[in-house]
């Protein structure tokens, strides 16, 4: 790797003005375990930074927290292995912990922070399926104040974002789930772990009275150029019953409502198909959980 300038802000003030200061030629660093690989593939894939902005110091960065009234609140320097091994993220937003319980080995997830994960912005990332599916929001820093963002407005292509010059994403917030829901998240990848989805799917289910699906939230990965809702499929189960039945004619809307590629890693209609599958099963597994 050729060399570059670590700087180490502890305010969130600062890393913003370092930010902007440098513009293109900085980049913000937290665990580190995306973009030291991207560093060492620079030459070809990657515009090598002259500066690193570290974010470890900034304690503003840190923390999950939740209220009735507020929801989740996730520090955007929030590791995986802290979500994963929340009590109330796995009690309230299980797919969520599912999620950032399979981002690499334990030593990955003991670096690599929420932050970094949303922010590489792959299509594959394995908490963006859950946090969409959520509804979750971005809190983003910039030099005029905050702003917040529809997690799904926040994606705008493979490895790229809606973030501006001078910007930084300071946390993550989820609505509170009501009363009744459960969800889920799988993947499906050639190994257990080390690996990157071939798909992902999210689902969030509330249920009311009789079984009456009142509320229902699926989110895929890895299948379009950035993670996204398939709201169709949604709307199909809008006042419908909790039944097999109908989770597979949701899960067959799911399928076309995704747009995969074919790669190394599966074909087109590979991912389909499992996009099929694994949208009936997390349906049952959040509905179950709801119950």
């Amino acid at each position: 790797m050729r060399s570059f300038e670590y700087l180490a802000p502890q305010t969130i003030d600062e890393a913003v003005r370092l930010l902007a200061e440098h513009g293109d030629k900085a980049r913000p660093i937290a665990g580190g375990t995306d973009i030291v690989v991207q560093m060492k593939e620079s030459a070809t894939r990657f515009p090598y930074p002259q500066y690193l902005i570290g974010l470890n110091r900034i304690s503003e960065l840190k923390g999950i927290e939740f209220s009735e009234s507020a929801g989740l609140r996730i520090g955007a320097g929030a590791t995986m292995a802290e979500i994963a091994e929340s009590p109330l993220v796995r009690e309230r937003y299980a797919a969520l912990a599912e999620g950032a319980g399979v981002v690499g080995s334990l030593q990955t997830m003991n670096m690599a922070t929420i932050g970094g994960n949303v922010c590489n912005a792959a299509p594959s990332a394995d908490t963006a399926p859950a946090l969409l599916a959520f509804e979750a929001q971005a809190v983003i820093a910039g030099r005029s104040g905050t702003r917040s963002i529809d997690l799904d407005q926040f994606f705008a292509g493979p490895g790229q974002t809606t973030l501006g010059t001078g910007e930084l994403l300071a946390e993550i917030r989820v609505p509170a789930p009501a009363r009744r829901t459960g969800s889920a998240y799988r993947r499906h990848t050639p190994r257990k772990q080390m690996d990157i989805a071939v798909v992902g799917v999210a689902a969030v289910v509330t249920l009311g009275d009789g079984g009456r699906i009142e509320r229902a939230r699926i989110a895929l990965g890895a299948v379009a150029p950035t993670p996204v809702r398939a709201q169709k499929a949604e709307a199909s189960l809008a006042g419908q019953t909790a039944s097999d039945g109908a989770f597979a004619r949701a899960a067959e809307i799911a399928a076309g409502e995704c747009s995969p590629i074919s790669d190394q890693r599966g074909t087109a209609e590979f991912r389909s198909h499992l996009v099929r599958v694994m949208t009936d099963r997390m349906l049952r597994e959040a509905a179950a959980r709801a119950r």
